[in-house]
Parts: structure tokens; sequence; C-alpha cells
């Protein structure tokens, strides 16, 4: 077959299909020109998911008549003043995004910069291009794409439905208003909600913006984080470890004020949040890497989603330790919503799963109350003993507590209820602890600060206990031997489909040895699969072996245990979930148990 050139209108609808893969990445690279034109405001709009219309309005310079013409032909562009690739401080760059869309679209330019007595107009259809004309317009840009894919029908047959593709382009709205927290941004569809984010003037724009996109619930869930390291600078919120998400959406990354969904910082935040979030959830998060223009390469992919760093390993220990201190920084801190869901769900089971009324119904029987924690087990008057009948409670302490108590964050144990649960009284509410989940994440930090800090003391078995396995759960424990010896639990094989265990940490050492090795077994079993097996697998092998060093339920503590674990919880990192991401305590305040039993 003879070699020839190809159509130029074919080679663009190449090139399109590079940078236009669907309608969101039309509507980012419209945004990001008017945000690097200086908008104060974009108002977005598409029609049956942008299929049939996007419509992106801006009141930015607008561009000169002289350049409009231009601005519609392959590799023209106003971003490369200088023509040099490794210093790009603007958005769009390329120069193929406006023809790659007029190759495969009906594109229609509108625009009057500043000083120009009126606008101009050119339209493309589908690779076609028409004469420059006069038209009425505002200094700005008005840029309508009519008919996407008409001409490649091959490219719409990998669209989503409308209301999907409708999504995709909220959201990329959304990520580059984040970013841009001064400029007004309004979205408009059919397919999807809409809205209208005002632009922000306040002390801090940037978490008022992002409770504009993730909702209020946000800012009470987020910590600040501020960092600096080698000329790389890291900034915005990251959510509590407890107010996770079923995937990864609520994760906005951004380099030099650019939207990115890059490899490398995604597995530096799975990795920071490894210790806290349980597997298959995600943290919520905001940050904002800032670094000179050369350290990091921003034409690796055609849309603009990836970067490069020159100094990858710097960035990736700059995201893991600012997120991890700041994780550590928090301490028992937990997500409010966790207390305001319990306390919603008592108002549902009070007036029987319908709209949360204080007003019970008529047949409610108190005795019978899902929520009845039989701590009052008495069907006697009112007028008999109640604490009489209360085998299920553990009183902790008869005389009021100390103010230092009350005022602690976790405040001052009052009861154990059902030898599991910790009823603590604070200053302006209560707190119910989970023993369990609590000592365990207790346990784990001791483990992880003692095999930090060079050994973890060890207790020889005076018969040492022989497991029973299966031929490949054996195998794993003995190649996982030597990560087991640093946290001090000595094993060696015995035999086919068995291992001895001779030493086991100080800590575990009233845990079940057996059920101990079954269990560290499986969760290396699990792990057979992992992308990053060496993180995994250490966290895996500390939670199990903290699950079993810590406090069962069923045990009855005493009122200086039941203290002395709020103590710890407040000045222990993570300890507000347990290893497995549950949280350890919910938080009720005052004034709702207050509403709920409508004194208020």
């Amino acid at each position: 077959m003879p070699v020839r050139r190809l159509d130029p209108l074919l080679i663009d609808r190449i090139a399109a299909g590079e940078v236009i893969e669907r309608p969101a990445a039309v509507v980012k690279e419209l945004i990001e020109n008017a945000l690097d034109a200086g908008a104060r405001r974009i108002d977005a709009a598409i029609e049956l998911g942008g299929r049939k219309l996007i419509r992106v309005i801006d009141d930015g310079s607008g561009i000169p008549p002289e350049d409009l013409e231009l601005a519609i032909e392959r590799h023209a562009t106003s971003k490369l003043p200088s023509g040099d690739l490794s210093r790009i401080a603007t958005l769009g760059f390329r120069g193929e995004a406006l023809p790659s869309i007029g190759s495969v679209a009906a594109l229609e330019i509108s625009s009057r910069a500043g000083g120009v007595p009126h606008g101009f107009k050119i339209r493309v259809d589908q690779g076609r291009k028409q004469a420059l004309a006069p038209c009425p317009h505002p200094q700005g840009t008005t840029v309508e794409v009519r008919g996407l894919f008409a001409a490649t029908p091959a490219r719409l047959k990998f669209l989503k439905s409308d209301r999907a593709e409708a999504r995709a382009c909220a959201d990329a709205v959304q990520r580059l208003a984040m970013a841009n927290p001064h400029v007004r941004f309004s979205f408009t569809s059919s397919e999807t909600a809409i809205f209208d984010y005002r632009p922000q003037s306040n002390e801090n724009p940037l978490l008022a913006r992002t409770a504009d996109v993730l909702g209020q619930e946000f800012r009470a869930n987020a910590l600040p984080i501020e960092a600096q390291r080698e000329g790389f600078g890291l900034s915005g919120f990251a959510g509590l470890p407890t107010w996770h998400k079923p995937n990864a959406a609520a994760q906005y990354l951004f380099v030099n004020g650019r939207p990115v969904r890059d490899k490398l910082l995604a597995g530096a935040v799975r990795a920071a949040y490894l210790d806290y979030v349980p597997p298959g959830r995600h943290p919520a998060l905001v940050l904002f890497l800032i670094c000179d223009a050369s350290e990091v390469d921003v034409n690796v992919h055609p849309a603009k989603a990836e970067v490069r760093f020159r100094d990858s390993g710097l960035v990736r220990k700059l995201v893991i330790g600012a997120l991890k201190q700041r994780l550590q920084e928090a301490r028992h801190l937990a997500t409010p919503s966790h207390g305001q869901g319990a306390i919603g769900q008592l108002a549902r089971e009070i007036c029987g799963g319908g709209q949360a009324s204080l007003n019970p119904r008529a047949d409610w029987d108190w005795r019978a109350s899902p929520s009845h924690s039989g701590v009052f087990e008495s069907t006697a008057g009112y007028d008999a003993p109640l604490l009489a009948a209360a085998p299920a409670a553990n009183i902790a302490q008869e005389a009021p507590p100390a103010p230092a108590q009350i005022d602690a964050p976790l405040g001052a144990a009052r009861a154990q209820v059902h030898e599991t649960y910790i009823i603590a009284q604070t200053r302006d509410g209560i707190a119910i602890v989970d023993q369990h989940a609590a000592h365990e994440r207790l346990v784990y930090e001791r483990l992880k600060a003692a095999r930090a800090g060079g050994a973890i003391p060890s207790q020889a078995l005076l018969i040492p206990a022989v497991v029973e396995l299966g031929g490949a759960d054996a195998e794993r424990v003995q190649d996982a031997a030597g990560l087991f010896a640093q946290f001090g639990l000595l094993t060696e094989p015995f035999g086919p489909g068995a291992v001895a265990v001779y030493e086991i940490p100080a800590a575990l050492k009233y845990a079940d040895v057996p059920q101990l090795i079954r269990d560290l077994a499986a969760a290396l079993r699990e792990d057979d699969c992992a992308t990053d097996p060496i993180e995994k697998r250490l966290s895996l092998v500390l939670a199990t072996m903290a699950c079993h060093g810590s406090v069962r339920s069923g045990r009855r503590l005493s009122g200086e245990e039941m203290n002395a674990l709020l103590r710890e919880m407040e000045k222990t990192p993570g300890s507000g979930q347990c290893n497995h991401g549950r949280p350890t305590y919910i938080e009720l305040k005052l004034a709702d148990i207050e509403r709920l039993f409508g004194r208020r």
C-alpha cells in the first residue's frame, strides 16, 4: 500500500480524539481558556449531557478580531509567549482544543476585546471555517458547541447516558471552581443538579468554596494542611478519617492550580490514610501543590489530566508526611455526624420510622425499643428502686466527677453498659465509647511506637504453642516470620502445615495464641494481591495483633480503668477510629438530646 498524506480534516479529527474524549473535556478546555483570560464570572450550560449543546460565557479580556481567526487554527496559542515548554504557567497551552472541537462539532465563538467598539464572531462547522463577522457582544467571550461528535458517530457509541455525561461535566466545572474561589461559577443542565457558586472573599475562601462543592458537613470534618519542603508547598484541607467515602470522587488534587488525577499523588494519599480508613473506603480532601513551573511537566497527557515531577520521591514524602502529621495532631477527633446520625436514628425509632417528629406513637413502649440500653429492666412502678434492677450497668463512681474530668474532651466516665460501652459525661453532652475498639487502637499505636523505637518487648512462652494450619497458610506464616520477629512474635516451622510459637509481644500476654496465628494467616491471605505489599502487610500484622491485645467486649472495668482509657484516647493519634476504620466513640450534644425529648 502506498504512503499518502492524510486529509487535513481527518488529521484534525484524529487530534480531536486525543483531546476531546467526552463532553466534559470540552467544558474543561473552554473554562480553562476563560480563566486564562482573567474572567471573574463563568456561566456554563449544557443540553442532553453536552451532546446537543455546550455553552460557556465569560467576562474575561476577550479575543481581538485579528486573533479570532488564528485561534481556530491548529498549533496556534497565546499561552506560550516565550515558547519555553519547561515553564508553562497557564492552564491551556497546547493550541489544539478549539480546532479539535471545531472538527467534530459546530463551533461558534463570539468575543469582544477591551477597547473594541463591538464584538466579532466566527464559526467552524465540522472543520469547515466561515468568515469573520461583526456582532453585538459585551466584553468577554461566548463559545457555543452544538452537535458534538455528529460527524464521528463511532465516538457517540462510547459515550455514557446523558445523565452520566452531565455529571462528568458538572464535576469538571466544580474542580475548576474549587481552584478559583474568587470567580463566580454557574452550571445549568436538565440532566443533573444545577449550581451557582458566588465568589468567596471571606477569611478562608478555599474552605467556603470547598463547602459549596462537598457540602457544609465538610467544614466540621476538615483539617487544615500547610507544609513546605525544598521549594514545594502543600496546602488545603484533609477530611477526618472517620468521614470516608465509597470512592475517590471526593478527592480534589491540584498542581499549580491545575486539577489533576495523578497516580503519584493518589498513591501518597492512600499511604497516608492507610492506618485510619477501612479497606474499600476513601478519604475526602482538597490539596494544592505549588512548585516552580520547571519542577513539573504538564505536557505528558493530551487532556492535561496527569503530570510528571522532576523529583517524584520528594513530592510523595511531602504529601505523606504532611497528612500523617496532621492526622496524628487530630488525636481522638471523630466526625460529628456520627452523633447526629445516632440522634436521628433515635428520633426515627421513637416515631415509628417516619418523619422525625418528637411526638412518640401512642403505642410506643420504651421496654421494646431497639434503642433501649438494658440498664433498667424492672417492670415495677416508678417508685421502685430502679438501680437495683440494673445488672447491665456498671456504675463508675457514685460521687459527682471532678470539674477537670468534665472539661476533658471525652469527659468523665459515669457507667459501663453491657460491659462493652463506656458512658462519659462531657461539659455539653455525653460520649459513648466502644471499649474494645478504643483499646484496640491504643494497643496498635503502642506497637507502632515500640517498633519505631527499635524493639517491641517480648515474652517467652513456658510451653511453645503448636498451631495447625493449612499448607498454604503455614507457608505464608513461615514467609512472614522475619516480619513477625520485628514485633516480638517468634515462630518456626513445626512439620507439614503447622508452626510453633516460642515468643509473643508482651502487650499480647493474655491473647489466644493459636487464634492470633490463624488470624494473621488470614490477613496475609487477603494481602496476597496487594498493590503496596510492604506498607499494607505491616499495617495488617499490627492491626491483627492489636485486636488480640485489647480489652475485649464483655469485660467489666472499674471507674479508674474507664477514665484512664478516656485520657489515653485523648492523647493518642487516630483514636477516633479503630484499626478497621470504625468509630471508637460518638458524642451526643446536650442540646440535641433535649430536642429529642421535646425540652427545646
